[in-house]
């Protein structure tokens, strides 16, 4: 994996490097294949931010397993209305061991929604996954069956993470300065 990648000038600092990232996804990849071992997974991922953790997750995880993408308009507090699906599922999860891999969960609002219409489809069990989770953003109680890491509130990009769509290829995670953010 790329580790070096000039820092942008609207970050502070790198929170956590290609290395450390690494290093995580394969022992959640290891954990989940030891959770589900004889099974075959089906990974479920919502896109853009979570395509880059499910990449290097489903190379960490050493059995048969399939993926899928969902497509959501996400909740977004200030702005009303509700989480939608705009691209759902290309194949039926009933009766799949089925593992939603989120990139982070901040509020909850939009992984329970997911969760909630993935549970559905009747799948035979279904996992949250996240590389990320910022617990003191969250507003509705969701399970969360594998961390990667626990993290403050604060703004960050790279490793899916954007800022307005930007950053998203950074192979690192960083802290965003507080005028990029609202400035």
């Amino acid at each position: 994996m790329r580790s070096t990648l000039e820092l942008p000038a609207e970050c502070d600092s790198v929170l956590l490097g290609a290395d450390e990232l690494s290093a995580r996804v394969a022992e959640m990849g290891a954990a989940l294949t030891r959770e589900h071992a004889g099974h075959e997974l089906r990974l479920v991922t919502v896109l853009r931010g979570g395509v880059f953790f499910l990449a290097d997750l489903c190379r960490a995880i050493d059995l048969p397993l399939t993926l899928d993408f969902l497509a959501v308009a996400p909740y977004r507090p200030g702005q009303g209305g509700a989480v939608r699906v705009t691209k759902d599922l290309d194949d039926n999860i009933e009766g799949a061991h089925v593992v939603l891999v989120e990139d982070v969960i901040d509020t909850g609002l939009t992984v329970n929604y997911v969760r909630s219409f993935l549970l559905g489809h009747d799948p035979a069990s279904l996992q949250v996954v996240t590389l990320f989770d910022k617990p003191a953003r969250r507003i509705a109680d969701i399970p969360i069956d594998l961390r990667g890491f626990e993290l403050s509130d604060r703004f960050l990009v790279g490793y899916g993470l954007d800022l307005r769509g930007r950053y998203r290829n950074l192979p690192y995670v960083a802290t965003l300065r507080e005028e990029a953010v609202f400035g």
